[in-house]
């Protein structure tokens, strides 16, 4: 028989068995992913910016059209929010792909705007000397270059500066904001190495010290590719569980309440193994991101070399990020196996808030320190999720919006403290500070309190409501514990002040450099939240209150 007949004999057969013969396009609803496709869309044309824009005017157009696509994307999840999608009209969209709910437009918002104020401390030009003339900012000059060869110096001299940092950023926003509404855990999987891989990338372009920095991105990228190795696998075995990848699907395979079962999937449905082994390497991909111990090692050394106007921008919205895809893998798929994960969470909560809290006690380096604080406070936020109920919901989304300003504006006040080899981090070098430069270390102590949680800050509030829902929701001894690392993380935060405001004043101290409009903005924001929030919480409290519930 000639090929040919063999090619029609197959294609009648094919049109004998598909008697639909078309294939159905998706049904993507644009207006509820708006916020994701604006921000999307602003990194691409961010770099045709850098392909197309003479290289003395990139920095002013990116600058501004990254602060334009944040702010529109935020309006966005406004109007969506004000359009009922946060309550009555939740839904899921693109194919079952994303959720638009409350949690979701809550964590969308907060990640914008904490984004949006990290925004003006990657755009910051005044804090360092001119160098040959050229304003400069915190990121390498041509971070191709090898650190101290001839063509890093010829590009120094000529005023290069990397704005490929704002496509960047803008690609890791645009993750960030898929991570925690995602419905299916293959777009939960593609939005964590969309946000994860430019902050790889970030954190090697630091201006000074560039082999700390290089080093803090490899240490970053190897533990992170582990992490997400770990993810993956996981979420393997839950599909040969479920047989599906759909949150709701496998909610329903494991509370039992499946229709339709395959002889396939019966087969699979009762092996636990899979289940367990599966749930559990996803949770711990999402701790690492989070910072949790024992999934914490890359936290201190990371925040520490990576420029600190992105270490700010990472310890903000990637903690608001993955703490809202852990609750919804927690809440919307496995609570039939609470019973299961509560215990272990109890567990990686008490030694994150005690580690954190006491590792932080010894560090010399002011990073380092917050890096550890953040450490701890991922335990205090944990607590809210272990409580299992709609106010442990409330409250974690409240810890984070509170926890993420003042995180962006404590980083913002460090780029400000500097010596001759750049920020002076060492602590010994913050001594007398508040009698240098009494604003600057007000401000600072100011960020430190609400970190301590002390009364009349957010830090006081956010701890308070999401200790309250722990207790509530039956994990009084969590709460007891989370109070006993408080203390114990309040006795290095007012060191820190002991040391800026009674300490003398070192001749050979750094100076206070004087920031452009920018870094102050980020800093005067910081300072606005932390008070409003620990004043007057009540409307933002109810507000995460409203936005609590996760369709299903």
């Amino acid at each position: 028989m000639s090929a040919t007949a063999v090619h029609s004999l197959w294609t009648t057969a094919a049109a004998a068995a598909d008697p639909i013969g078309k294939i159905d396009a998706p049904k993507i609803e644009y207006g509820q992913l708006s916020p994701v496709l604006i921000v999307l869309g602003a990194a691409i044309i961010g770099i045709l910016i850098e392909a197309f824009v003479p290289r003395r005017s990139r920095y002013y157009v990116q600058t501004f059209m990254s602060a334009v696509a944040l702010v529109a994307a935020f309006a966005a999840v406004v109007a969506l929010a004000a359009g009922g999608y946060g309550t009555t009209k939740a839904g899921i969209a693109a194919m079952g792909a994303i959720a638009v709910d409350g949690p979701a437009l809550f964590l969308q918002g907060t990640i914008l705007l904490a984004s949006l104020v990290g925004l003006f401390t990657f755009a910051e030009r005044r804090l360092d000397p001119d160098v040959h003339g050229n304003r400069v900012d915190s990121f390498a000059a041509q971070a191709a270059s090898v650190p101290g060869s001839e063509s890093e110096k010829k590009a120094v001299k000529a005023g290069f500066t990397t704005t490929e940092v704002f496509p960047l950023l803008l690609f890791a926003v645009a993750g960030m904001l898929v991570f925690p509404a995602a419905n299916d855990l293959l777009t939960l999987f593609v939005a964590l190495e969309v946000f994860s891989l430019p902050l790889y990338l970030l954190c090697a372009l630091a201006r000074r010290k560039r082999l700390m920095s290089q080093e803090a991105a490899v240490k970053y990228f190897l533990l992170g590719a582990f992490a997400s190795a770990f993810t993956l696998f996981g979420i393997a075995l839950l599909y040969g569980y479920a047989g599906s990848m759909s949150y709701g699907t496998i909610a329903q395979v494991v509370d039992g309440t499946v229709q339709n079962v395959t002889p396939a999937l019966a087969d699979t449905m009762g092996n636990d193994a899979l289940l367990l082994i599966g749930s559990a390497l996803i949770v711990m991909g999402l701790l690492f991101k989070v910072g949790a111990v024992p999934f914490h090692m890359w936290t201190p050394d990371v925040y520490q070399g990576a420029p600190t106007p992105v270490t700010g921008f990472m310890a903000a919205a990637t903690k608001v990020a993955a703490f809202g895809a852990l609750l919804r893998i927690l809440y919307v798929v496995l609570p039939g196996l609470r019973w299961d994960w509560r215990p272990v969470m109890w567990a990686v909560a008490i030694v994150t808030m005690l580690a954190g809290a006491i590792v932080a006690i010894t560090q010399t380096d002011i990073k380092r320190l917050l890096a550890y604080s953040s450490i701890a406070h991922a335990g205090f936020i944990l607590a809210g999720v272990i409580a299992t109920t709609p106010d442990g919901i409330s409250s974690v989304l409240f810890y984070l919006a509170a926890y993420s300003f003042v995180t962006i504006g404590a980083f913002a006040v460090v780029t400000l403290v500097r010596d001759a080899g750049g920020e002076a981090t060492h602590l010994s070098k913050w001594a007398g500070l508040g009698r240098r430069s009494p604003l600057v270390a007000a401000v600072f102590a100011v960020f430190l309190l609400a970190f301590a949680g002390i009364p009349l800050t957010s830090g006081f509030s956010g701890k308070f409501a999401v200790f309250k829902a722990a207790a509530e929701g039956g994990a009084a001894p969590l709460v007891v514990i989370g109070v006993i690392s408080s203390a114990i993380a309040a006795f290095f935060y007012i060191r820190v002040i002991v040391l800026m405001f009674f300490s003398e004043p070192r001749p050979e101290g750094p100076t206070v450099a004087v920031p452009s409009p920018l870094t102050m903005t980020a800093i005067g924001v910081g300072v606005a939240v932390t008070v409003v929030l620990g004043v007057a919480p009540q409307y933002f409290l109810d507000l995460a209150g409203q936005a609590g519930v996760f369709v299903r």
